[in-house]
């Protein structure tokens, strides 16, 4: 049996290696857009077709309790398998824009057997210093949806088909290490019976609603800017001739380096506040949003690439903490649900958010569209700020 000490490194190793499948499209995009015909507009189709999988997977999962009634190791370990074999379908040479919506679809879908329930194994290990452990797992959901964009520029001199092949194999190593090397954890408490009330009741409690609406806030702004990264920096190259860009390592370094910030937000959190931390990552990532517009005019790059990484950086350093807040709002019996449930209405937002940008896109190259994103982080601190919701 693996010591408890060393169960953490397995689960962030895992969820590093799964998540890879989430943006493994995104990391080859123009590659696919040439080789099976595409518009320029599906960027943001398959990335929206991994977030409608993952709204409807964690749905599913959640209405019928899954990680609350069934072992959560072997239900990431299924749904990492699968995930890893609609991924790989990607390479099949007579694809089409449906198809590889289709499978984008089904990977997103058992993506929700893996993010969301990596995040309840934790919960299960760790009562004390769970804002530290989620950090260290949302920091390896970061890295590993950064990860296409490396391999990207580290494959390039070879086909993209093995950008694929890469995050598949990864995603079935991740799925292996956790069905062999982490059982049940010591604070799990298994619910027996399917309870379809059990989504609507958590959000009675006033702690879990301050949190999940800060979360979906920031849900708003983190997946549109993810997936724009490549867009926003190929935007600034066109704006001054005089400037090139490694653009897949750029995006790479940009996204992953905010899997740094999950981990000293965790510390800080536990120090300084869990809300109270995640307001100011919130606040200062809805700032870059705004000063979006003033940036592009910026003839200096690596002023540019500096924003952009603190951007990176302040975008994704609240998601542990809003994380940790709904999981100490609610019972034990029923934390893998309401992880699972704000999941879902999360990156219900997503989608909105990604297809306003991408449709906005289409009609105008103005620098003026990324303000939008700022509405998320707005919204999320008003409900952090209310009355008394600071105080813990």
């Amino acid at each position: 049996m693996t010591s408890k000490k060393h169960i953490l490194p397995i689960i962030v190793i895992s969820q590093f290696c799964c998540t890879t499948l989430w943006f493994a499209s995104n990391g080859i995009i123009t590659e696919l857009i040439e080789n099976f015909h595409l518009k320029n507009n599906a960027l943001g189709h398959l990335t929206t077709a991994v977030q409608f999988g993952f709204i409807l997977g964690t749905l599913i999962f959640a209405i019928f309790m899954i990680a609350d009634r069934f072992s959560p190791s072997k239900v990431f370990a299924v749904s990492a398998f699968l995930g890893a074999i609609f991924n790989i379908l990607l390479v099949l040479t007579n694809n089409s824009l449906e198809s590889l919506i289709l499978f984008r679809f089904l990977t997103g879908f058992f993506l929700a057997g893996i993010y969301p329930v990596g995040m309840k194994i934790a919960t299960d290990y760790y009562e004390k210093g769970l804002g530290k452990s989620l950090g260290f797992l949302v920091g390896a959901l970061v890295i590993g949806t950064a990860f296409p964009h490396l391999m990207k520029d580290m494959l390039h001199l070879i086909s993209w088909k093995y950008v694929i092949y890469t995050t598949s194999t990864l995603a079935i190593l991740g799925g292996v290490l956790m069905f062999l090397l982490v059982t049940d954890g010591p604070f799990r408490k298994f619910s027996k019976n399917i309870d379809l009330s059990t989504c609507f009741k958590i959000f009675k409690n006033k702690e879990l609603r301050t949190a999940s609406f800060g979360y979906f806030g920031h849900m708003w702004e983190l997946y549109a800017f993810w997936t724009f990264v490549p867009v926003i920096l190929k935007t600034y190259v066109n704006l001054h001739k005089n400037v090139t860009f490694n653009i897949p390592l750029l995006s790479f370094c940009i996204i992953a380096l905010g899997g740094v910030s999950c981990v000293f937000s965790g510390y800080f959190g536990e120090r300084f506040q869990v809300k109270r931390t995640a307001y100011i990552a919130l606040l200062l990532s809805g700032i870059c949003c705004l000063i979006s517009p003033i940036m592009f005019s910026v003839n200096n790059e690596f002023l540019f690439i500096f924003f952009l990484i603190f951007w990176g950086v302040m975008v994704i350093a609240d998601s542990p903490l809003f994380s940790t807040l709904v999981s100490k709002s609610v019972p034990l019996e029923t934390r893998g649900t309401a992880l699972t449930i704000v999941n879902c209405i999360g990156f219900s937002i997503t989608i909105i958010s990604i297809q306003l940008i991408s449709n906005l896109l289409e009609i105008t190259n103005s620098s003026l569209i990324y303000m939008i994103l700022a509405l998320g982080p707005i919204l999320g601190s008003f409900f952090l700020t209310k009355k008394r919701a600071l105080k813990s």
